[in-house]
């Protein structure tokens, strides 16, 4: 399968990295909206060609599909453009700015017969996988889980310095949310469902540049959200102004699952519930290790469930799962900011 890209991020050379990997994949084509960028991308990360044209990066007869990792305002439209000129498309997180966009991006993909996937890496890992298994099969009836994922970016204090920025932008269909957040929301809707209620709340701060009356004058930095499934709560948390450091958990009536990095999923234990008497703390062990698979660049995953995907077709279960959940997904996103007061460009369609 020959690829193109969009963007010229440290994500995209990791994706170009994690493409040398994988087993029929090859790197065809660098665009950027500037030459001498795409040229320098081409050279450093080997593709063969570049171009500064999205219509023409539609219409190349030498590419298959095309990785998008543009800011998510764009990913629509350029999602788009491609599937209508036949290229299968992975899209970077978040898939779409939001619900109603990605039902757009996957109508016009089916309609195609062609593969549109959203490259949320850490629901494609096997230890991801392993987590699911284990809350399936050994931890009885779910009643409580907690994932948390905040890290802080040195870009919060050119934010706070007056700087307007992709990442901290409305207009970009950015912020800690869609960044960060979900890194939380996917892998909770992938193990558990849709749920039936969300309640969030979010700190938010000014976004330099936008006039007091604009709709698109605040952003998210860091919040939480309360998903209902009626017999079980998932509480998440995410952030970009500070790091967590506590494990997430998955508790159930005969055990809980512990595991770290909730964004490529390690150190998984299981704690096995004992006895009944009456206890003031928890008197626990290390719990139980559960060996999974580590890679260093674990990108290699969602690629090869993409090339899969392609393999089995638009209407097969690959595809179908991952356009669920990235569906679902979203539809809590949307929920979680319109509780907050977060909105987009896209959402006014």
């Amino acid at each position: 399968m020959r690829f193109a890209t969009i963007g010229t991020s440290d994500i995209c050379r990791r994706f170009i990295e994690a493409l040398g990997q994988v087993e029929g994949g090859s790197y065809e084509l660098c665009y950027s909206r500037h030459a001498q960028t795409a040229k320098a991308f081409a050279q450093e990360n080997g593709a063969a060609r570049t171009c500064t044209s999205l219509d023409d990066l539609a219409a190349d007869p030498q590419v298959d599909a095309v990785y998008i990792a543009s800011p998510n305002a764009l990913h629509a439209s350029q999602a788009r453009l491609l599937l209508a000129q036949g290229k299968h498309v992975l899209v970077e997180k978040s898939f779409a700015s939001n619900e109603a966009e990605a039902v757009g991006i996957f109508d016009l993909a089916q309609e195609k017969g062609l593969v549109a996937m959203e490259a949320m890496r850490n629901i494609h890992d096997p230890s991801f996988a392993k987590v699911s298994e284990v809350v399936n099969d050994q931890l009885g009836q779910v009643r409580a889980a907690s994932l948390g994922f905040s890290k802080i970016t040195s870009r919060f204090a050119r934010l706070k310095a007056g700087e307007r920025l992709n990442v901290f932008d409305p207009r970009m269909a950015s912020g800690a949310l869609m960044d960060i957040g979900v890194y939380v929301v996917e892998p909770a809707v992938a193990l558990f469902g849709a749920p039936q209620e969300v309640l969030a709340s979010a700190v938010t701060t000014e976004v330099p540049g936008e006039e007091a009356e604009s709709p698109y004058g605040r952003i998210d930095i860091s919040g939480s959200a309360l998903l209902s499934y009626g017999d079980f709560v998932v509480n998440l948390n995410y952030g970009k102004v500070t790091d967590d450091v506590i494990a997430c958990q998955v508790q159930g009536e005969r055990a809980t699952l512990t595991f770290r990095t909730v964004s490529c999923p390690e150190d998984l234990r299981l704690y096995v519930h004992q006895g009944d008497k009456m206890v003031y703390k928890m008197e626990t062990g290390a719990g139980e290790p559960i060996p999974v698979p580590s890679v260093p660049n674990d990108m290699v995953f969602e690629i090869r469930d993409f090339m899969a995907a392609v393999g089995e077709g638009a209407q097969g279960p690959l595809a179908s799962r991952y356009r669920q959940v990235t569906l679902d997904s979203l539809r809590v996103q949307d929920r979680i900011r319109q509780q907050v007061g977060i909105r987009f460009p896209a959402d006014e369609g």
